[in-house]
Order: C-alpha cells, then sequence, then structure tokens
C-alpha cells in the first residue's frame, strides 16, 4: 500500500444531450433531423412523455442529470470523465449516409457543466455528425467553457493528446491521464480520423495487440512518476453481452503496458466487467444521458436502466481497491433512484455477465443508497 488516500473516478457511457435533450433545454438549436423516419426533435421528447409523463419545457440546465448529481456530491470522486457523444454546434451540415446526427447547442452548454466533468471523452461516432465545421465548433465552445477533452482535436497530436487532471489534494503533484480513441466497430467512420492538418478523432482501426502496443508508447511518453492512466475506448456494438476475443486481448495489452483503466463505452447498456492483473477494465459502460424514452425494441437489455460507476485506485499503484456502482433509471429525460427490483435486475444481470470474467456484483445493505459493488478476485 502506498499511504496515500486512494484516488476516485467517476466513469460512466455516453452521454447525449443533443436531439430530444437539447430541445427541453433553455436554448434550443434547430430540432430537424434527417433520419428515415423522425424528421423533428421534438418528436422524441413526445415519446418519452407518451411513456411517462410531462418534461418541463424549459428544464433547467441540471435537469437530465437528476439524481447522479446529489449521488456524485455524496461519492465525491476526485476525478470525472464522460464521453460526450454529441457535436455542440448550431453550424455544418449532416454527414451523409449517417442515419443518426446528434448537436446541442453551444448555449446549452452549461448542462453539461452541471455534473462537473474533469474530462470529456470525444472519440466516438457522433462527435463529427455534422462536419469538420461542427467538430472545430464543439472544440471551441469546450475550451471556451474551460472543459478539459481527449480524443479529438483539430490535427491527429491534438487528438491523441491526453488529458490531464491534478488530482485534488494529491501529493508530489498526482495526476491522471485520460486517453481516448474510438474503433470503426462502434460506427466511427474511417474518414474520421484525425491526421496530420487535418482534425478528426483518434481512430484505432481495429482491436489488435500491435494497436494497444501504440496506445501504450504513447502512454509512456506522456507519463510521469506516479501518474495514473486511464484509456477510454469507444468500441463494438450496441447491444448485447459478449465481448468479442479481440476486445480483450486489446485491453490486456494495455493494462500489461501500464495502463490502470480501460474504460470501454458504445453498447446502450452494461457490459462485463473484468479485473486483470488487479486492474479495472469496463468492456461497455452503457448509456447514462439519452432521449431513447419509448423506443421500442431490444426491451430485453432494459436500456432505461443506468450505472454510475466508481472506481477506486490505490494512489500509488493504480490498483483497483473497489468499485462501486449506482443504479439510476432514465424517466423523464431524467435520471432518477432505480427500484429496488431494478436494481436487483441489474445486480443479477452484470454478476452472471462478469463471472467469466472473474468478478462477482453484490449488493451493498439498502442503508448505503442501494449501490452495487463488485467483489474482487481473491476478496
Amino acid at each position: 500500500m502506498s499511504g496515500e488516500p486512494a484516488v476516485t473516478l467517476f466513469l460512466c457511457g455516453d452521454v447525449m444531450l443533443g436531439r430530444g435533450v437539447d430541445q427541453i433545454l433553455p436554448r434550443p438549436g434547430d430540432p430537424t433531423l434527417w433520419e428515415e423516419h423522425v424528421g423533428d426533435a421534438r418528436a422524441y421528447v413526445a415519446l418519452a412523455e407518451g411513456v411517462n409523463g410531462p418534461v418541463p419545457r424549459p428544464a433547467d440546465p441540471s435537469w437530465p442529470w437528476g439524481v447522479a448529481l446529489p449521488l456524485l456530491d455524496a461519492a465525491a470522486p476526485h476525478v470525472r470523465v464522460v464521453n460526450l457523444e454529441t457535436s455542440v454546434t448550431r453550424r455544418g451540415a449532416p454527414w451523409p449516409d449517417k442515419a443518426v446526427h446528434y448537436r446541442m447547442a453551444p448555449e446549452n452548454l452549461p448542462s453539461l457543466a452541471a455534473v462537473r466533468p474533469d474530462v470529456c471523452v470525444l472519440a466516438n461516432n457522433h462527435v463529427l455528425d455534422f462536419g469538420t465545421e461542427g467538430l472545430l465548433d464543439t472544440l471551441d465552445a469546450l475550451d471556451s467553457a474551460g472543459l478539459r477533452r481527449a480524443g479529438a482535436g483539430r490535427d491527429l497530436a491534438e487528438a491523441r493528446r491526453p488529458a490531464v487532471v491534478p488530482v485534488p489534494g494529491g501529493a508530489g503533484g498526482r495526476r491522471v491521464l485520460v486517453f481516448a480513441c474510438g474503433m470503426p466497430s462502434s460506427g466511427v467512420p474511417e474518414e474520421w480520423a484525425a491526421a496530420p492538418g487535418r482534425p478528426g478523432v483518434d481512430l484505432v482501426p481495429a482491436a489488435t495487440e500491435r494497436a494497444a502496443g501504440e496506445v501504450v508508447r504513447r502512454v509512456r511518453e506522456a507519463r510521469r512518476p506516479g501518474d495514473l492512466v486511464v484509456v477510454s475506448v469507444h468500441w463494438g456494438s450496441n447491444w448485447g453481452y459478449g465481448v468479442p476475443d479481440g476486445q480483450v486481448r486489446f485491453a490486456h495489452a494495455l493494462v500489461d503496458g501500464g495502463v490502470d483503466v480501460v474504460h470501454g463505452h458504445s453498447s446502450h447498456h452494461p457490459r462485463p466487467l473484468e479485473v486483470y492483473r488487479g486492474r479495472l477494465v469496463l468492456y461497455g459502460c452503457g448509456d447514462l444521458v439519452d432521449d431513447y424514452e419509448g423506443i421500442s425494441g431490444y426491451g430485453e437489455f432494459r436500456d432505461e436502466l443506468r450505472l454510475l460507476y466508481l472506481a477506486a485506485l490505490e494512489a500509488g499503484t493504480g490498483r483497483l481497491l473497489g468499485l462501486r456502482m449506482a443504479p439510476v433509471r432514465a424517466r423523464r429525460l431524467r435520471l432518477e433512484h432505480a427500484s429496488d427490483a431494478e436494481r436487483d435486475w441489474l445486480r443479477a444481470t452484470l454478476d452472471r455477465v462478469s463471472r467469466g470474467y472473474g468478478v462477482r456484483v453484490e449488493a451493498e445493505a439498502p442503508e448505503r443508497d442501494g449501490m452495487l459493488r463488485a467483489v474482487l478476485p481473491g476478496a
């Protein structure tokens, strides 16, 4: 043990403040959509209201986060990392031959700021939904709001640059470095890859050990003694609990190379947890904020149920000391506490799909806010 207090990270999956969510906020953008069956983003608000009741308009910027805000205040994580899966722009043409486009008005950024993110991950399949113009607006908006970002940039070097977060109260200048990359398996078009002199995302063509080695090389170049390192990866399909062997090998190669947390996302529901060589691997965190209420299909995955992940790492080594998860559910485009039955379903499902990775999931005592926790190997 290092003797220092643990460093706690808040990690989550996709945060989609565009489309229907943007329409309920104080300064909504153009509601026009280019989807096959829906041409107006306000239709997604109507779907949510048809299932769960009226949504205030305009809603307070903090509305989408609901109970997540007091839960996070109580947990007091040192570093908060979200995958911002939307462009932040009022400009740009919709990317051609793409089924869904997400954007939020820059004036609605107070909604993102409400959760106080330390890092906004941008290496995903929606950040260039409105082309290079939309991406540059997104970068400018986040920079103007003082929000760190990783995974996309004005050129390749910027897209690959990690977000560097000083740990509050950390001795010796302790930092958390967050690298971010996206893969075509999650729907990131290959044309979105950043290059020298070309804006885009840090695109990893496939989940191979060689590609992991390239990420590890960049980690080693940026890391200082005592730094903790997160690699945030947008990969894989939207549905299902299976994890391709290539993703497992990629994650393991990152950890073998010194990465402390692999933060995977893209799936609309939580996927298995793993603790490999004492390090946390989240293969899919599921969605956190979106406008999916009332959309039929894939009901067996219960994507209305979401998790806030709170990982405690040993400060000196990055070893996982504990993983707590707060179960919440989406209702009226807002996060609420999950019911006991919903929490039990999440626990049983996550326990079942994670067993093959050596992790069990159990419920904490009810008086501890209905949290779930991972039972670490050897515990």
